[in-house]
């Protein structure tokens, strides 16, 4: 089970990725731009996601996705760590929030983090 400082590592690891303490918690923002959080005493993630994957997600797995009320009006998701499958899907996870807020010239440099296989 991945837990906060494997969220930390792998964050970190992406490119031009920084974190800064924000509202008592954790964030990581690349290039300035917030991409994920580490709320709920760092047992969970908050992560970019466009609000129609969102409403997926949350209706398919609703004991790993869930929307905190302050942020349903935003492109945001959570994540329980305790119930992602391993360190690969939290990966995917933060990368995909990572493209979402990385700027053209993040994306350009960097198209091994490209959009996933399929898109």
């Amino acid at each position: 089970m991945p837990d906060a400082e494997d969220v930390r590592r792998i964050a970190l690891s992406l490119p031009d990725t920084t974190e800064k303490i924000a509202w008592s918690m954790p964030t990581f923002r690349v290039a300035g731009k917030m991409f994920a959080t580490l709320p709920e005493d760092e047992t969970s993630i908050a992560v970019r996601c466009p609000k129609e994957e969102r409403d997926e997600l949350v209706t398919a797995e609703p004991g790993k996705f869930w929307i905190a009320g302050h942020e349903a009006q935003f492109a945001w998701v959570r994540a329980r760590l305790a119930a992602l499958e391993d360190e690969d899907e939290l990966r995917d996870i933060l990368a995909d929030s990572w493209r979402q807020a990385a700027p053209p010239r993040l994306l350009d440099a960097h198209p091994e983090l490209g959009l996933p296989p399929g898109e």
